[in-house]
């Protein structure tokens, strides 16, 4: 049934939950209307049994004598022997009001005084010796059930009373039957109707739909999902055009990304291959080998070495940004006073000729030490690399994780400022200088996945201060952050 249920589409589904739904009420309603009739018919049935047998019971000897002389049903006389006559009004007295309504009255010592073949039963007799204030049975008379009640007569005695349940019965049947038939109607109308309710309740999702697999097939982004109203549909429609916004500004960093890099790429390469054939040339022409002495060709050999490092560099800083938000790091409480002091030790060992003033403060953040270490290590780099030889950078790490990196460079324009977080992007005096551009940008980017953010400023007299400011860790106190 399960796997059945999953098969069916949207639409059948709707279509079944809103048949089913009427269907049930439709039942509920059929059986309630079924019982309640049945309740108020037997209820009826009773009043009018008891009715009877009280009214033969209080008068037996008038009902007795006057047994063949019965007035017309459905109207109130007096006794057949009243002293005004049979036939004429006089006191009141009660009639069976149903024409298969049959009575009969017992004598104290168990005669039938008049006879209308109705069985002289055990609980009759019951009632008749005393042993029972009344008795109700169901008895069968000539094919036909009958409802009988006997209380005791004024005088001795007692009276029966019966009345046929048949009539009731095919009453029943023919509601029933009428109910059943209304119901299968009222089921099938309501499974059309479901089915329409579905059609029309779903257009909008089938237009979305249609909508999202044009895309998908022309794949042309810039297409907006049209979007009408303010309902449960439109809402998702507005969440599609945003998630297609966003994969549209993925691919185009995606492409950027791509162009720079092989924009970047291209010029190492390029320098490498016209170093590596001139000296496939000199091996094999020897007679050329006067041409490159030995000094140059140390001199190639190490320029090849740093553009091998440099484009090493700049494939791993690539990686660095197409990784985006994906880490395989856990988020975890880190000690940033321990990442940045490893920090300034690697970049230290880069550059011996400088001097790092370190002022580290203990302070926990929640992140990945990874990649906090590498974004330091970007910072410290940067700095050392426009330091001037036998200058200072000033390493600075507060209680509220705000770490400070100044140097005493050249510094930065203030119309370059803006745009150094970029993805290659060097400022016109930095370009003579290694470097893909690229390590501002990783450190932008960390910064901001460890919910920070990153600023520069200029350092008086001279220099550049930049700043990162990252969220300290809550206390044990506090609840757990979110990666």
């Amino acid at each position: 049934m399960r796997a059945w249920w999953q098969r069916r589409t949207l639409r059948d589904r709707l279509a079944v939950l809103v048949s089913g739904a009427v269907a049930v009420a439709v039942l509920v309603v059929a059986a309630v209307a079924f019982a309640a009739v049945f309740e108020i018919q037997h209820r009826q049935l009773q009043s009018q049994l008891t009715a009877d047998a009280q009214a033969i019971a209080a008068q037996p000897d008038q009902w007795r004598a006057g047994a063949a002389q019965l007035p017309e049903p459905d109207r109130q006389y007096g006794p057949p022997n009243a002293p005004n006559g049979p036939g004429q009004h006089g006191p009141p007295w009660h009639r069976p009001r149903d024409l298969g309504t049959r009575w009969q009255i017992v004598g104290a010592d168990g005669t039938v005084a008049t006879d209308t073949a109705l069985p002289v039963t055990a609980g009759v007799k019951q009632v008749l010796t005393g042993r029972r204030s009344s008795a109700q049975e169901m008895v069968v008379l000539e094919g036909e059930r009958y409802q009988m009640l006997t209380v005791p007569a004024t005088g001795g005695g007692v009276v029966q009373v019966a009345i046929s349940q048949d009539p009731a019965g095919r009453t029943m049947v023919q509601l029933g039957v009428l109910l059943l038939a209304g119901s299968v109607l009222g089921i099938a109308g309501a499974a059309l109707l479901g089915r329409v309710i579905a059609r029309a309740g779903l257009a909008p999702v089938t237009r979305l739909a249609e909508a999202v697999e044009g895309v998908a097939v022309t794949m042309d982004l810039t297409r907006p999902v049209p979007v009408h109203g303010a309902d449960e549909i439109a809402r998702l429609g507005r969440s599609v055009n945003s998630m297609l916004g966003a994969i549209g500004a993925a691919r185009r960093a995606q492409r950027t990304l791509v162009e720079d890099a092989g924009h970047e790429l291209r010029t190492p390469l390029t320098s490498i291959r016209t170093n590596v054939e001139l000296l496939l040339a000199v091996e094999r022409r020897p007679e050329l080998a006067h041409r490159l002495p030995p000094e140059e060709r140390a001199k190639l050999l190490a320029d090849l070495e740093a553009q091998v490092g440099e484009l090493a560099t700049l494939t791993t800083e690539l990686v660095e940004l197409a990784r985006e938000d994906t880490t395989r790091e856990d988020l975890v409480d880190v000690e940033l006073a321990d990442v940045v002091a490893a920090a300034v030790e690697r970049v230290r060992i880069r550059a011996p000729g400088l001097t790092f003033a370190t002022d580290l403060s203990p302070v926990t953040v929640h992140g990945r030490p990874g990649e906090l270490e590498r974004m330091a290590v970007n910072v410290l780099d940067n700095a050392a690399k426009f330091s001037p030889a036998a200058g200072t950078v000033s390493v600075v790490l507060t209680a509220d994780a705000t770490l400070t990196v100044r140097d005493e460079g050249p510094g930065i324009d203030e119309a370059d400022r803006p745009r150094i977080f970029e993805r290659f992007y060097r400022a016109p005096a930095a370009r003579g200088l290694p470097g893909s551009g690229l390590g501002l940008a990783i450190v932008a980017q960390t910064a901001a996945q460890h919910g920070g953010q990153v600023s520069v400023a200029p350092n008086h007299p001279q220099g550049t201060v930049l700043t990162i400011r990252l969220p300290a860790a809550p206390s044990s106190d506090s609840p757990p952050l979110v990666p």
